[in-house]
């Protein structure tokens, strides 16, 4: 089938529910640590979270559109935009429940890491703390917003950029031979609806490419 979102919405027949989410898979998920101009702490994941350069390293996360007047923004936005940092932590199969968790709503005070049993752990260059569990973690400063179409509806939706400045990686998930052992991450993907996905040791494989090999080192592809 064929359709035009702008005309007929996300969720046409014989569609019960938005198909978009569905369409782009898998994707990273950006478990997102950010910090108010007051000092409160925020925690939260996001299912549109991408790498999007290489040199300088750089990240997108988008905060989920709201409706002014009935919604506020997402504190990951407002705070990042207020304070210029952020962190993204690596979301594993064993963090999976704790990731879900800070998927609720709650008041600009709550404590997310509290709340779930989470350990934050200091940064080097931000301010805003890490998740001691996770094996990777992106210090990141704040490059842009990007404000995207709004959609039939009129709510906004932002787009978040930042450059990477300091990176965490666990000692344990670094091979003899200095790469990231991939096998032992076991990082989980965000799939359509309420589908996840983990990446299991038996699934990784390894393909040459071509040429000067600018894929497989994160240049040009």
């Amino acid at each position: 089938m064929y359709f035009n979102p702008s005309e007929v919405g996300m969720a046409p027949p014989p569609f019960q529910h938005t198909v978009f989410n569905a369409l782009v898979v898998p994707r990273p998920i950006g478990w997102i640590t950010t910090m108010s101009a007051e000092g409160v702490v925020n925690l939260a994941p996001f299912s549109f979270f991408n790498a999007i350069s290489a040199a300088p390293p750089c990240v997108i996360y988008c905060p989920s559109y709201f409706k002014p007047g009935v919604d506020k923004p997402e504190d990951s936005l407002v705070n990042v935009e207020a304070t210029g940092e952020f962190v993204y932590n690596m979301c594993t199969h064993d963090l999976r429940e704790k990731m879900v968790l800070t998927t609720k709503k709650s008041p600009r005070s709550f404590d997310e890491f509290a709340n779930v049993g989470l350990e934050a752990a200091a940064c080097e260059q931000v301010k805003p703390p890490r998740v001691n569990d996770s094996p990777i973690a992106l210090e990141c400063k704040y490059v842009q917003s990007v404000q995207l179409p709004a959609p039939a509806d009129g709510n906004p939706a932002t787009a978040v950029i930042g450059q990477v400045v300091g990176i965490h990686i666990a000692d344990d998930v670094i091979t003899d031979d200095g790469l990231v052992d991939m096998k032992k991450l076991r990082p989980l993907a965000r799939l359509g609806y309420y589908d996840f996905a983990v990446i299991e040791p038996d699934q990784i494989f390894s393909m040459q490419a071509p040429g000067d090999n600018r894929f497989a080192t994160g240049g040009k592809a």
